[in-house]
């Protein structure tokens, strides 16, 4: 009898260490990066474009690729970046005249690692020897086990000398089931305002409205 009162109260003991191992102990936060890791930490969206989250005294902004930089010379309506995308992928948007070559442009897609999944050729929709926008349009079709990418507008260059290069680059995520949705914490606009200092602005606030120019 009094051995096995003993070997309750070892059970009792052995069981309230472990209760209060598991209260004490503190679970390690997973690291916070970028943008995307910060977004699935919880933190705050601040609606500007790009879109940047707080994550205690850092500030993390989302990779819209090189879209304001190139707004003057190119834009794309569809695919947006960091939209989900699927195979065939219609590519539609303008650009300068001084874009194309014959009317055309070379294109390409690339997985996370940088392989090239998918090239092509983007086509004007109207004359486009003028320096005004053109609108254009093109599709690839493509397989790939990665969840992201980027899409290459590249600027036809026949004369071959890299002084003539460019490109836009559009970061996109790949649907891999059917139904997948955008990531919640995507810009709210698709657009940006040339300032008169030939910087650009993004949409701010709840009714994404401009912020004010610098």
């Amino acid at each position: 009898m009094k051995k096995s009162f003993t070997i309750i109260i070892a059970i009792i003991v052995i069981a309230g260490f472990g209760a209060a191992w598991k209260l004490t102990k503190k679970e390690t936060p997973l690291p916070v990066t970028n943008f995307e890791e910060c977004a699935k930490a919880g933190n705050p969206i601040m609606e500007s474009y790009p879109s940047q989250c707080r994550h205690g005294n850092q500030t993390f902004t989302q990779d819209i690729g090189n879209e304001l930089e190139k707004m003057d010379l190119i834009r794309i309506d569809f695919p947006r970046p960091n939209q989900f995308v699927s195979s065939p992928l219609a590519i539609t948007g303008e650009a300068r005249g001084s874009w194309f070559f014959e009317a055309s442009f070379p294109i390409a897609l690339a997985d996370q690692d940088g392989l090239i999944i998918a090239q092509g050729i983007a086509t004007a929709k109207s004359n486009w020897m003028t320096s005004e926008f053109v609108p254009f349009e093109a599709e690839l079709t493509f397989t790939t086990n990665s969840s992201k990418g980027t899409l290459f507008l590249r600027k036809d260059n026949p004369s071959g000398l890299p002084e003539n290069d460019d490109r836009l680059e559009v970061p996109v995520v790949f649907a891999k089931v059917a139904g997948d949705e955008p990531p919640s914490f995507q810009a709210c606009t698709e657009e940006a305002k040339l300032c008169p200092d030939g910087s650009y602005v993004g949409r701010t606030g709840p009714n994404c409205e401009f912020a004010p120019c610098p």
